[in-house]
């Protein structure tokens, strides 16, 4: 379904970041990792905007609202000696869902993905999010059911960082 209000896709700037944390929240929320989010204002403007920008967002504007975002990076992949984006995060406001929003911000990267020559264009998704897993299926998208993501934060990643020699 598509909706026939006027949108566009834009990037963030610097002066979005309070914007950018309120969708990071109501994502957390959605995903009911509200107690895993400790992101502020202050990291986001420094990670995102700062002398090393780790990751980039775009916004899908409704006659100039934001409804919903996109936050990624690139990755690269040695088999294909081509970089990659990984979309860290995708969310349309619940009152914005279903007018075809995810899949115009999708499209967007993967026509940024072609343009800047990557391999790939991948993301992850909760296994109980059933809605998000037929919705990318019916792009095309296929589940890499054969790997495992693996993760250190907090205490092990420091633990394992402290047994670096150099």
């Amino acid at each position: 379904m598509s909706s026939n209000k006027a949108t566009k896709v834009v990037p963030a700037t610097v002066s979005d970041v309070p914007e950018i944390l309120k969708f990071i929240r109501e994502l957390a929320i959605y995903e009911k990792l509200e107690h895993e989010m400790v992101a502020d204002e202050i990291a986001l403007t420094q990670t995102l905007f700062g002398k090393e920008r780790y990751a980039e967002v775009l916004f899908l504007e409704e006659e100039g609202k934001k409804v919903a975002f996109a936050l990624f990076f690139h990755n690269y992949s040695t088999f294909l000696g081509k970089p990659g984006i990984y979309l860290e995060d995708l969310f349309v406001l619940p009152q914005y869902r279903g007018k075809g929003y995810g899949k115009q911000l999708l499209a967007h990267l993967a026509k940024t993905a072609v343009q800047r020559n990557c391999g790939r264009l991948e993301w992850s998704v909760l296994n109980w999010n059933t809605p998000a897993i037929e919705f990318y299926g019916s792009l095309g998208a296929k589940p890499m059911n054969e790997w495992t993501v693996n993760r250190l934060t907090g205490d092990a990643l420091y633990q394992l960082s402290s047994q670096d020699p150099a």
